[in-house]
């Protein structure tokens, strides 16, 4: 047994993950439900989902960085989500897309990368009418593609461009595929839970085997390991939790190992490197990413160092031949996450990297191979060569080893081309030979849409049709234009477009260097964005998540003014929407589109917020959330119940007390005093016993001791707490209301009217009630399936609806029982909430898409037809609860079970979500309730004050906004706040509809300063002759501030006169004369 103690090399490979200036930022990633990693690299490239919907892709170098583009060139070749996308091994720049539009796409990247978006694929492989789930390129023969679509397997000859092969013997959804390495046999997982290994050049059945795998329809993933004779699955099990199972194909039935992890939902993604036996897996909506190493005896799986990080939404391993084998990396995982892509190098630890290991890098497969689709097909099976990983050993030394990415691939009309000869590398840049080569040994008349990029065989320049066509040399070949040549070209074709073109007709030569048109940056800038959307902007873009169109105008300084000329204008702030010159398009208004980009800015920024090239300024953007001390918290909480409806919040505050459902029968809620907090006794907790199943719970806005219970036999019971809580349990409320004949979804209280309770039942139907009569006053319709949620407007006259049947309802409740405005709400069916926002001016609703994102939606409270934008969170099944603060605009969103509290502005600009710093707590909370405005301290900048349910404790939650003069009371956060803790009017006026405002008052507390009035004193000139130009203005109270600080700053820096070199040996005279 001493075999199982024997250190393996890469025991101790560490995942090293890079500082964030080294990944790929700012990226928009959706949640997708497909079969495929979502990410796939090669060894110059890699290639992502990109948007909400996935029907884009991203492509960057391998070793690309930084901030991204929203406006950054795409590949945008299919109509619905990206299932699948695979590099070809051999072609670097040859990528495989499949989608749910029943379309499998070839696309050429340039060697450069792309420049510019493609549209056009090289090939289209149609699966007729059938989704397409996963796609690849087989191991060992060049140009032979398989994609799998349901029960289908397909082979695909690129060079031809010709379906070979295909077989429907799959009885369900083919989930994975994988070949082996010597790519003989295919290996399959399927929907029907079993596992089976697949021989295309087989005579009869091309299915061999077949064995039972992972016994859940859910999601399964098969690698083969190798060139060995085992496959590895990964699945789930009958009881759903999370499998890995190794199979001999000699032994196929019996599994050789399995592996049970943990009830984990996302399906683990099997990355295996075959030189190492590395396996890494990574598990959609995990943040660990484990890496385990595969022997050939017992115990198969040997677990090594985890990774745990970010949300993963897709990973992939990059090519051994772009790893950097001078820093002992053995393997690269690329993790895409919901807005990064993240290299994390896994490094085997050595005590220098001066040397190559040799030990650590095997001999890998190469990226040359002799065999082709026809042979392959035609029962040829030969091994791609070996290729050392050893710089000494490189024809390029250190450098990454690029394979060839040749030319675009083309349609022939012959039947002898090879697919080598279609992508072959021009033999020298500019020769004549390499352009006989490509153009005349493959018998087809080559066109730039056809044929080989002019600049990977020689430079030529692009011109109009009324350029000159250049001169020839007498070989043939097309000679290269001198700088001087190109510039009169550019010259004459900005005289020619400048005297036909005007406003947004004209053209690139506008742009150009020396050109007369171009007078300034500003007059650059307008032409710039007058061209095409093609064009690209690579300028980075702001930070915020969330794509804005309106830049604003930054006011110049009176110095700047002085230094501006003429009518160059400093245009650093200066664009034109795009949604804008679009809507002129669309409407026909030429004289919009003429109008200068300049004045469109300026008048564009007239009475906005200001913002600037790096997003919108709020002064909440760094909010900071802080829990309360320990000795605040109510500790020990047991039995909390988990069956709450998902339209409930499951936990509710006042200023007094809280109330939390227990589990159990009878409808248990613990009424809990935060005037006693500690660790609560052992032993039975009070509670309020309803006999129901609990619905949903309210205290009243107005009577901290008045709680509002509905129950599923469609009673609202009205309970009242004495002064100083509950001493034991009680079944008697103070009141009942038999408000429906069904179940409850919810109920609300009136933000201003006293005595005013809504419900809403399953009967579909909403009633509004008198609690001082028990009387129904009003009853809605309108609704065709669940409702989820209600809000009432800040005025309180009208309320808003969100329904399982995706539509948002306004109501006027004393008008009319229809909905008086209505439109198009969350997709998803899990449930949603809704709230107003910006004075009733807009709506804010969460909810989820149509692949179970969370998100949240804008909308204009007058044009419901669709949101004004949508931010997308994460994949999670919990439903996001908002609570929205009037006074700063804050809408603070978070679900059950969640760890992070997600803060945003809402502005009635766009993009109208723009994202705070969000709160990330230490601990999962089971529920928020957010109490009113008069509770914040607001002496320590307190803008808003919450308690949190966990699973054992209550704790008090403070946001405040970071300040310097904290002693001040904040004016600018603090404005005068609607009074909402206490009663407007009565529930007979509301109902007579005798409408009120509610009163406003200041929260500023007596004898404190306010902030204003100290920045309005009247400043004195400092003088400073010795710099001038840094002369400005600074109020007395600063000058004393500032004097107060540097003496207790120098009161505590230690003075000495000791000089650092009196301490070190000094040389001899004599030493200095020798």
């Amino acid at each position: 047994m001493a075999w199982r103690f024997k250190a393996s090399k890469y025991k101790n490979a560490a995942p090293i993950v890079p500082k964030a200036e080294a990944c790929v930022r700012e990226i928009c990633v959706g949640s997708y439900q497909t079969y495929g990693n979502n990410i796939a690299a090669s060894g110059a490239f890699m290639a992502f989902n990109w948007e909400h919907t996935g029907s884009s892709v991203a492509v960057l170098p391998l070793d690309d960085c930084g901030r991204k583009s929203k406006t950054m060139p795409l590949l945008h070749g299919h109509t619905d989500t990206v299932t699948d996308l695979k590099f070809s091994p051999f072609h670097d720049g040859l990528l495989a897309t499949a989608s749910q539009d029943c379309l499998v796409k070839i696309w050429h990247i340039p060697e450069k990368g792309l420049e510019q978006s493609l549209s056009d694929p090289e090939a289209i492989f149609s699966h007729k009418q059938r989704r397409v789930e996963t796609v690849g390129f087989h191991p060992t023969a060049d140009g032979l593609m398989y994609s799998t679509a349901a029960g289908c397997v397909a082979l695909f000859d690129l060079s031809t461009q010709k379906e070979i092969f295909s077989n429907n013997e799959h009885p369900e959804v083919i989930q994975s595929a994988s070949w082996r390495e010597d790519g003989s046999v295919l290996a399959t997982s399927c929907k029907d839970k079993n596992v089976r290994i697949f021989d295309p050049r087989a005579a009869g059945s091309p299915i061999q085997l077949t064995a039972e795998s992972h016994q859940s329809i859910k999601d399964s993933r098969v690698v083969w390991l190798g060139n060995q004779h085992r496959i590895l699955t990964t699945g789930f099990d009958a009881a759903r939790l999370r499998q890995v199972i190794i199979r001999d194909v000699r032994n196929f039935n019996t599994p050789e190992k399995t592996l049970e992890l943990d009830c984990s939902t996302g399906i683990l993604m099997p990355l295996f490197d075959p030189d190492t036996n590395m396996l890494f897996l990574a598990g959609k909506g995990d943040t660990t990413i484990n890496y385990l190493e595969i022997t050939d005896k017992d115990p198969y799986l040997i677990e090594g160092l985890r990774h745990t990080g970010e949300q993963t939404k897709g990973a992939c391993l990059v090519p051994k031949r772009a790893l950097k084998v001078m820093e002992a990396e053995v393997n690269r995982v690329l993790q895409l996450t919901s807005n990064m892509v993240i290299p994390i190098m896994y490094q085997v630890p050595r005590k220098t990297y001066r040397d190559f290991h040799a030990d650590l890098y095997p001999e890998t497969t190469g990226y040359k191979t002799e065999l082709v689709a026809g042979e392959w097909l035609n029962g040829s099976n030969q091994a791609v060569p070996k290729m050392s990983l050893d710089p000494a050993k490189r024809e390029h030394g250190d450098e990454p080893i690029i394979p060839r990415l040749g030319p675009k691939p083309f349609s022939s009309t012959t039947g002898d081309v090879s697919f080598d000869k279609v992508f072959a590398v021009p033999l020298a840049p500019g020769s004549h030979e390499n352009i006989s080569n490509v153009g005349q040994d493959s018998g087809v008349e080559m066109t730039p849409a056809q044929g080989a990029k002019p600049d990977l065989i020689v430079e030529i320049e692009i011109k109009k049709k009324h350029e000159r066509e250049p001169a020839v040399s007498g070989n043939g070949v097309q000679k290269s234009l001198t700088t001087s040549e190109r510039r009169k070209i550019f010259e004459q074709n900005s005289e020619s477009s400048e005297n036909s073109t005007e406003g947004e007709d004209r053209t690139d030569a506008d742009l150009r260097r020396n050109c007369t048109s171009r007078s300034s940056f500003a007059e650059r800038r307008r032409i710039y964005e007058n061209r095409s959307k093609s064009q690209v902007d690579e300028k980075p873009q702001s930070p915020v998540p969330l794509r804005r169109e309106h830049s604003k105008v930054e006011p110049l300084k009176p110095n700047q003014q002085q230094q501006q000329q003429g009518n160059v204008i400093d245009t650093k702030r200066i664009s034109v929407p795009e949604g804008k010159l679009m809507e002129e398009h669309r409407r026909g208004n030429g004289a919009g589109l003429k109008k200068s980009a300049t004045e469109a800015a300026f008048s564009a920024a007239s009475t906005k917020r200001t913002s600037t090239v790096f997003g919108k300024v709020s002064k909440f953007r760094h909010l900071k959330g802080t829990p309360g001390h320990k000795s605040t918290h109510i500790e020990n909480l047991r039995n909390l119940s988990r069956q709450i409806p998902g339209e409930c919040n499951g936990f509710h505050a006042n200023q007094e007390r809280v109330a939390v459902p227990l589990s159990g029968p009878g409808g248990k809620i613990a009424i809990f005093e935060l005037s006693r907090p500690g660790r609560l006794p052992d032993g039975v907790i009070p509670s309020l016993v309803n006999g129901s199943n609990i619905m949903d719970f309210q205290w009243d806005p107005f009577d901290a001791q008045r709680l509002a219970v509905a129950c599923d036999d469609g009673i609202v019971k009205i309970w009242h707490i004495e002064a100083g809580g509950l001493s034991e349990p009680t079944n008697t409320p103070a009141g009942e209301l038999t408000a429906h004949l069904d179940k409850i979804y919810f109920i609300r209280f009136h933000p201003l009217a006293a005595d005013v309770l809504l419900t809403a039942s399953y009967d579909m139907t909403i009633k509004l009630w008198d609690l001082r009569t028990m009387t129904e006053k009003c009853s809605l319709s309108g609704h065709t399936d669940q409702i989820f949620d209600f809000a009432w407007s800040p005025c309180g006259r009208l309320g808003a609806t969100v329904c399982k049947d995706g539509k948002i309802r306004v109501y006027n409740p004393r008008k009319s029982e229809t909905p008086i405005r209505e439109g198009n709400g969350p997709v998803g069916t899990r449930g949603a909430r809704i709230t107003w926002a910006l004075e009733g001016h807009y709506i804010v609703c969460t909810g989820f898409d149509k692949v179970s994102e969370r998100q949240i939606s804008v909308y204009n409270a007058q044009k419901l037809s669709a949101p004004l934008n949508t931010a997308s969170l994460d994949v999670s099944p919990s439903i996001l609860i908002p609570f929205y603060d009037e006074d700063s605009s804050t809408l603070f969103v978070t679900g059950k079970g969640d760890s992070t509290i997600y803060c945003y502005e809402i502005t009635d600009e766009e993009p109208y979500i723009c994202p705070l710093s969000h709160h990330r707590c230490t601990s999962l909370h089971q529920g928020l309730s957010f109490l009113t405005k008069n509770h914040c301290d607001v002496a320590s900048v307190e803008f808003s004050k919450a308690y949190r349910l966990t699973n054992t404790t209550i704790e008090p939650l403070s946001f405040t906004v970071p300040r310097i003069k904290s002693e001040l009371f904040q004016d600018d956060l603090f404005p005068p706040t609607r009074i909402t803790w206490s009663a407007t009017l009565s529930s007979e006026d509301w109902f007579a509809s005798n409408d009120k405002a509610a009163p406003k008052v200041s929260l500023k507390p007596e004898g404190m300063e306010t902030l204003s009035s100290i920045q309005q004193v009247p400043a004195q000139p400092v003088k400073k002759p010795d710099h001038p130009q840094f002369g400005g203005q600074k109020s007395e109270y600063e000058i004393n501030k500032q004097q107060e600080i540097q003496k207790s700053v120098s009161a505590r820096m230690e003075f000495t006169t000791k000089l650092e070199q009196d301490d070190m040996e000094g040389v001899d005279e004599n030493e200095w004369q020798e």
